[in-house]
């Protein structure tokens, strides 16, 4: 269960669910779940997006009160810009990639699947080719 206070926590149950859910579409029985599943990854993308940019955040700025900050080094503040910059930089592809699967998203629901029975001869007896005028 999400924690929603608990990141660490979090993060490891959205892998998990990524996982499972790598395995569940190898093979695809229904078809129709693909529209679901196309705007349940849309939108967990678009949250991965967000809590990107806000793990960055929290390198974006200087010290503060009573706020947990890195060592005060050269090297430190360079790795603290760098993890910033990556996340960041991360969270926008992720957002873009977001869009393509939204814009797939709506192009499924375009699409009806179906299935396709096989076409079965019906018996045919004397008073059935009367009737159709056999």
């Amino acid at each position: 269960m999400p924690t929603f206070e608990n990141p660490a926590a979090d993060a490891d149950e959205v892998q998990t669910a990524l996982r499972a859910l790598a395995h569940a579409t190898r093979s695809i029985d229904d078809p129709r779940q693909i529209y679901s599943v196309l705007g349940s990854l849309a939108s967990a993308v678009a949250s991965m997006s967000q809590s990107l940019h806000q793990i960055a955040s929290f390198h974006d700025g200087g010290p503060r009160k009573g706020e947990w900050v890195p060592e005060v080094s050269a090297k430190a503040r360079s790795a603290s810009y760098r993890v910033s910059w990556d996340l960041h930089r991360a969270g926008e592809m992720v957002r873009q990639v977001g869009d393509v699967i939204a814009n797939a998203h709506e192009a499924e629901a375009m699409l009806a699947h179906h299935r396709e029975f096989p076409e079965h001869s019906r018996p045919t007896t004397p008073a059935a080719d009367h009737r159709i005028g056999l």
